[in-house]
């Protein structure tokens, strides 16, 4: 590939052509290396300077899940918190609009940063140890008002109340419905050999979840929509998402019915969709909605 002088190559552009030449001759080595990009965040999320102040006023604690230590957040002390669950390469700061606004109007906020992200250790994590993360929050808050999960947090955060996390209402922004789409959207973003995608899907198994055979079915949102006892549900999404495909929105949102409120924006993508004024209004008046008498923080 030819560069115009002065320019660099994207270094996660350079490791994707190396993958796929290496796909060609030595397809299981190729493998192993996509295993070891996909299972790592690339690089840690900064904190916005319009969000520093609302860092500086939390109340911050440590936990440890998996023998590393997750910094976590919390604004207000009021009982039945909202919790914020951020997505992959992200931060619990990535919610600052929303934690902001969400205070304004009398919620306690409580949210974290997973491991490999933000403040917390480790270079890595999966989606048990962010269910870990959630239910210590739970043993410490009590019943969530609200949880708001956003990407692979949502993902997580369905998990983590199918599996018996309580809260009053469940918020998925710009959600993963499966885990299979994981695999799957990571290949097709990194413009990998196709052939590549069996051979991650066999490290996730044997490498990330070894003790779980039935993985694909258990981490998937759509699963067993009974069993997420929860009766207030809002899905936000926009048409343009390019990393968690608007499918995603639609399956779940089928599976889910009549208790899903539903919010399809244009024009904002996976990642501006999170701070867009007219969605953190619509996200806290939900959440409004779902708060019971004495919940304000």
């Amino acid at each position: 590939m030819r560069l115009q002088k002065g320019r660099t190559m994207d270094p996660t552009v350079a490791v994707s052509a190396a993958l796929n030449v290496t796909a060609k001759v030595a397809p299981g080595l190729a493998g192993r290396g996509a295993f070891a990009l996909f299972r790592r965040p690339i690089g840690k999320a900064r904190v916005r300077p319009v969000d520093a102040p609302l860092v500086e006023r939390a109340d911050r604690g440590r936990l440890t899940v998996a023998g590393k230590g997750v910094e976590t957040y919390r604004w207000g002390d009021g009982p039945r918190p909202v919790l914020l669950v951020h997505g992959w390469g992200s931060r619990g700061m990535r919610f600052g609009a929303l934690i902001a606004e969400l205070q304004e109007r009398g919620h306690s906020v409580v949210t974290f940063d997973a491991p490999g992200h933000g403040e917390s250790g480790g270079t890595s994590t999966t989606i048990l140890e962010y269910v870990d993360i959630i239910r210590e929050l739970q043993l410490e808050h009590g019943v969530f008002g609200a949880a708001v999960g956003y990407s692979f947090g949502s993902l997580a955060t369905f998990l983590a109340v199918r599996e018996g996390v309580k809260t009053e209402a469940l918020v998925g922004i710009a959600g993963v419905s499966r885990f299979d789409h994981l695999v799957s959207g990571f290949i097709e973003e990194l413009r990998l050999d196709t052939r590549l995608e069996g051979y991650l899907r066999r490290h996730v198994e044997r490498d990330l979840f070894p003790e779980e055979p039935d993985l694909w079915r258990r981490f998937a949102v759509p699963r067993a929509p009974e069993e997420v006892a929860v009766e207030r549900i809002l899905l936000v999404h926009d048409e343009d998402d390019r990393r968690a495909r608007v499918h995603q929105f639609h399956e779940t949102a089928e599976a889910y019915g009549s208790r899903a409120d539903l919010l399809l924006t244009q024009g904002l993508g996976h990642h501006r969709v999170i701070t867009d004024p007219q969605v953190v209004t619509r996200v806290a008046d939900f959440v409004d909605g779902a708060r019971g008498p004495g919940a304000a923080g």
